[in-house]
């Protein structure tokens, strides 16, 4: 019985075309959707057809290698259970990601992802989300704030990977006393963390050596450049500096370099992203605490499918961090 529908398909083509969109994503430079399809599916499911899911993601700063790396962890391993991924990047600015969540509770979505830009002002888009019945996950930033519910939050173990930070400087140091500094971003909470680890490591392992500044640095390149240049004419003698992600360890090393103390004051990031690594490679760093942001992505997928299928995700999820040294370049 096709006849019928193809002397249709042919009228409708003399009238104005008959034409099928095979076409699942689309992008722009605000937000991606990508539709994709479960192993052994003919099709990729559509967000509202055939019982599938559709995630919303605001990722605070989709620029950031970091958050690229850890967006694809999302979506490859979104591939293995047919949900559409919406990312959207809030660009380090509150109110844009609190206008995302509101958007993504008008398209009901099935579950919204968050890397907070702000942990505490975050908290009342997530409470709007509850409201509506849709369930909340963080990935590698928490919410601190005291209300709105997270069903799950899965990062880094940033106090185990402050602590590696600060064994690397303590190995840097070989043991010799002197002071070192903390280019910091106290309002994100997994920096709080790093911070936590880092200084516990140093008091247990670097005999006579002594934190005489943290300074926030915003996160940024050129802000931690300019703070570390005022550390180094405020402490004279400063032998270390332990930035805490790469951008803030980037920063500390241009000033480093500039003031002419390469070799001398010993540079410790947080992240190991390809311009790091180069970075450890040349010597300009010593090393990094390297974070696994694919398995951040794939494990929050991974939460998300438990809570779909009526298992309790875990209220926490930590992926383990290590370290890269220039010993790890060659590798």
């Amino acid at each position: 019985m096709k006849k019928p529908f193809v002397l249709a398909c042919a009228l409708a083509l003399v009238l104005g075309g008959c034409a099928k969109s095979t076409d699942t994503s689309s992008s722009s430079t605000t937000s991606t959707t990508t539709t994709v399809a479960s192993p052994g599916a003919t099709t990729a499911p559509q967000s509202n057809a055939s019982g599938g899911k559709t995630i919303g993601v605001s990722i605070q700063n989709r620029e950031a290698p970091f958050y690229q790396v850890m967006e694809g962890g999302l979506k490859s391993e979104a591939a293995k259970y047919g949900y559409t991924i919406t990312v959207v990047d809030a660009a380090r600015d509150n109110a844009k990601q609190q206008s995302q969540v509101e958007d993504f509770i008008s398209q009901k979505v099935s579950a919204i992802v968050l890397t907070p830009y702000d942990s505490q002002a975050i908290g009342s888009a997530i409470v709007e989300a509850n409201k509506a019945g849709i369930p909340v996950f963080t990935a590698d930033i928490a919410n601190a704030a005291k209300d709105g519910k997270v069903v799950s939050h899965v990062a880094s173990d940033n106090v185990q990977g402050g602590a590696e930070a600060g064994r690397l400087m303590c190995a840097a140091l070989s043991g010799h006393p002197g002071t070192i500094a903390i280019i910091d971003e106290p309002a994100v909470t997994s920096v709080q963390d790093r911070v936590k680890g880092f200084r516990q490591a140093i008091t247990a392992n670097c005999p006579g050596v002594t934190i005489v500044a943290d300074v926030d640095g915003g996160g940024e390149r050129a802000k931690a450049s300019s703070t570390m240049e005022d550390i180094l004419q405020a402490h004279k003698d400063i032998k270390g500096v332990f930035g805490i992600n790469d951008d803030s360890a980037l920063g500390a090393a241009k000033a480093v370099q500039a003031a002419g103390k390469q070799g001398k004051v010993i540079v410790v990031g947080y992240d190991a992203q390809p311009e790091a690594r180069a970075a450890i490679a040349k010597g300009s760093m010593y090393g990094d605490a390297i974070q696994h942001p694919d398995q951040i992505g794939s494990k929050t997928i991974d939460a998300i499918h438990d809570y779909f299928s009526g298992k309790t995700p875990p209220p926490t999820i930590s992926v383990p961090v290590g370290t890269y040294t220039k010993a790890d370049a060659g590798k």
